[in-house]
């Protein structure tokens, strides 16, 4: 692949005291420039390599982020390649396994474990429907879960005579605890049931679900089932993915989505798809894959051979420039590191929790708990609709969000683009609307 451009963020991801060779041979780049006056903040460094407007407060960046510098200066590189010789650029990239593998090497995993997607819906709508389920087995999914999930398991319900059961894992957001919600799965899993699908951290109340817990939970169903009566535990994972400093055999799950253009900051359109490798030849493609395994079948006359990670990367012409400059973003996070990533997140939003549950006038609907909670906090405020609180915020260039369900509640994402006077900014808001 093409050498991405260094420049200054990683000078000011050292000042955190990011690691490693890349991080080694940054500074070595660094130490040959003129140097300015760094800020005092580290955070601020970070914050610096984003171009989004200081005119407002950004408390929305789960929904599509901004490019940090590495990303755009790969994104640009490559886009330059590509005009400059199309063809030439396509046989350099056609593999995209360094794509793959930074994604394995952040993730915890194996490149061979994962395939490239354009969102967590696609990696989502292409696990479900490629399941092999038959009529009369169960999939087992909340009440919690994003429309996505929702209609990707009706779709497939729908083509194979599965039935899908939706069930409550709390009664109520910001009391959830840990032991209740992978109770909650143990309790409703039947003989029927084939899938276990989740979410990590709900978008619409900010709760993050124990995973591992409910990973095992399923795991014990498993116990004495033939393979072809196993249940997959399946997460769709993009609101903890670039959040928590976890790897897949952390979590347990055996099928994890997400898109790479929110708390990664990876480029707009990019996703990835993670399976246990023993469990990847059970699905089936749904959009043919011009990689090697299947695309060499058909050129022989020769059935398709099982289906392995890669062949679940949809074939055809994407935005390559932004696909094949993912890596940046991984990269961008472990330079920082991703614990250190973690405990800023967690710090933001606990301040922001905590100021908005000591207001009367403030209902919170995420959990205190850090245990339980991730980056998303949902709120609402008392005799107020949830539009006009985002709009008044709005007013006061603050950009929150609406969840998008039946129930909706004011978000606010306290992120790595924001600053503990950012956090301290909004809470002052929202209790002038008392």
């Amino acid at each position: 692949m093409t050498k991405l451009p260094r420049r200054s963020v990683l000078e000011g991801l050292l000042a955190l005291g990011a690691a490693g060779c890349a991080a080694s041979e940054s500074a070595t780049a660094a130490s040959d420039r003129p140097q300015a006056r760094p800020p005092t903040d580290a955070w601020q460094r970070v914050r610096d390599e984003f171009e989004v407007s200081p005119a407002w407060i950004h408390m929305t960046s789960f929904l599509l982020a901004s490019h940090p510098r590495p990303v755009r200066e790969a994104i640009e590189a490559l886009r330059r390649e590509l005009d400059d010789n199309p063809a030439h650029a396509l046989d350099a990239h056609e593999d995209a396994a360094p794509v793959r593998e930074a994604a394995a090497a952040y993730m915890g995993a194996r490149a061979e474990e994962i395939a490239l997607t354009g969102s967590t819906t696609m990696g989502l709508a292409s696990l479900y429907l490629g399941l092999p389920l038959r009529a009369g087995d169960e999939v087992l999914t909340t009440v919690h879960d994003h429309y996505a999930t929702h209609e990707s398991l009706r779709f497939a319900a729908e083509r194979t005579g599965a039935t899908v059961r939706k069930i409550a894992l709390y009664e109520r957001s910001s009391a959830a605890t840990a032991t209740e919600m992978a109770g909650a799965i143990e309790a409703a899993i039947t003989p029927a049931t084939r899938v276990v699908a989740i979410t990590w951290v709900h978008s619409g109340s900010g709760v993050r679900t124990p995973v591992r817990a409910i990973a095992e939970v399923v795991a014990r169903a498993n116990q004495g089932r033939a393979p072809g009566d196993r249940v997959v535990c399946c997460v769709d994972g993009v609101h903890g993915f670039g959040v928590e400093d976890v790897t897949m055999a952390d979590l347990g799950c055996d099928f994890f989505s997400a898109g790479c253009h929110k708390w990664i900051f990876g480029p707009r359109g990019t996703g990835v798809l993670w399976g246990r490798a023993e469990l990847w030849p059970m699905l089936r493609p749904s959009i043919p894959h011009f990689g090697q395994e299947g695309y060499g079948a058909w050129l022989r006359g020769q059935p398709a051979p099982p289906t392995t990670a890669n062949m679940m990367s949809p074939g055809g012409f994407h935005a390559f420039e932004h696909r094949w400059a993912l890596p940046a973003a991984f990269a961008f996070h472990r330079r920082i590191g991703k614990a250190r990533v973690a405990a800023r997140i967690h710090a933001l939003n606990r301040q922001c929790k905590e100021g908005l549950q000591a207001m009367r006038h403030v209902t919170l609907h995420t959990p205190i708990d850090d245990a339980i909670s991730a980056g998303l906090v949902c709120f609402e405020v008392a005799g107020m609709s949830t539009t006009a609180v985002v709009g008044r915020l709005r007013e006061r260039k603050i950009v929150a969000s609406t969840a998008p369900y039946a129930t909706r509640h004011a978000r606010v994402a306290p992120s790595l683009l924001n600053s503990e006077a950012d956090v301290e900014a909004v809470l002052r808001e929202v209790r002038a609307l008392a």
